[in-house]
C-alpha cells in the first residue's frame, strides 16, 4: 500500500511540476497574483458597471435602490421598513454611524454584533461585482459579520464607485488595503473573514423547492450611494 501511495504522490508531483518550483517563485505568485481570463461581461473598464450590477442583483431576488448621499440613508431605510411592515428597530454597523439617524425619530437604533433577535440589519459592503451582482463584506469591529446573516432582513450599503466589474478587481483592492508586512514578505494581515453574498439566502435541498431565508436573510435590499462621504 505504501509503495502504491508513493507512486501516486510521485505522479502528482511530476504533473504539478512541484520539484522545479522554488519557494521564491511561490511567494512571488502570492505577492503578485496573475490575472486570470476575464469574460467580457466582467470588463472593469465598462461605463455600465452600476447598471449591470443592479440587473444581476435583481435577477437573484435582491432589491436595489439608488440614493444621492449617505445623508439619505436613514430615510431610505425607514421607507423600506414601512413598505414591508417591519418594526422600526434596526441593528446598524458602526461603519454607518455617521449617517443622520437622529433625523428619523421613529427608528430605534442599536450597534454592535447581532444577537439573533434583530429583525433587520444594516451593514456596509466593502465592494461589489457587476459580473454577478455579488456584494463583498469584510469582517471587523466596525462591520460585524453577524449583521449580514442573522437578521431575516438585510440592508446592504455600497458606494457606487466601489462597484467593480469582476472579482479580480475586488481582490486587488483588498490586498491594497492590507499591504504586506515588512517583517514577513508575502504575508498580509487580511480580515478574518471575506464574505461574498449574491442575493438573499436560498436553498432547494427540500424536495427541490426553492426556499428563501433558510440559512440567512430572507430579504436583501441593496442601497447604492453616489456619495458616501
Amino acid at each position: 500500500m505504501t509503495d502504491q501511495r508513493d507512486k501516486i504522490i510521485g505522479k502528482l508531483k511530476t504533473a504539478l511540476n512541484r520539484e522545479s518550483r522554488s519557494t521564491d517563485e511561490a511567494r512571488a505568485r502570492l505577492v503578485t497574483p496573475p490575472i486570470n481570463l476575464i469574460p467580457e461581461r466582467g470588463d472593469d473598464s465598462s461605463t455600465d458597471k452600476i447598471n449591470r450590477f443592479i440587473n444581476e442583483a435583481e435577477k437573484v431576488e435582491a432589491t436595489v435602490e439608488k440614493i444621492a448621499s449617505i445623508e439619505d440613508l436613514p430615510a431610505s431605510a425607514a421607507a423600506y421598513m414601512a413598505a414591508h411592515n417591519l418594526p422600526m428597530r434596526i441593528r446598524v454597523a458602526a461603519s454607518l454611524s455617521g449617517a443622520p439617524w437622529a433625523g428619523q425619530p421613529l427608528l430605534t437604533m442599536s450597534s454592535g454584533i447581532a444577537d439573533g433577535s434583530d429583525v433587520i440589519g444594516i451593514s456596509r459592503a466593502f465592494g461589489a461585482v457587476a459580473e454577478t451582482g455579488t456584494l463583498v463584506f469584510l469582517s471587523g469591529p466596525d462591520n460585524p459579520t453577524t449583521i449580514n446573516f442573522l437578521p431575516p432582513n438585510h440592508i446592504a450599503v455600497i458606494a457606487a464607485d466601489e462597484i467593480a466589474g469582476n472579482y479580480e478587481r475586488v481582490w486587488q483592492r483588498i490586498r491594497s488595503a492590507w499591504p504586506q508586512t515588512q517583517t514577513a514578505p508575502g504575508k498580509t494581515d487580511l480580515p478574518r473573514t471575506v464574505n461574498w453574498i449574491t442575493g438573499p439566502s436560498r436553498t432547494a435541498d427540500i424536495e427541490q423547492t426553492l426556499l428563501l431565508g433558510i440559512h440567512g436573510p430572507q430579504r436583501l435590499h441593496i442601497v447604492v450611494v453616489d456619495d458616501v462621504k
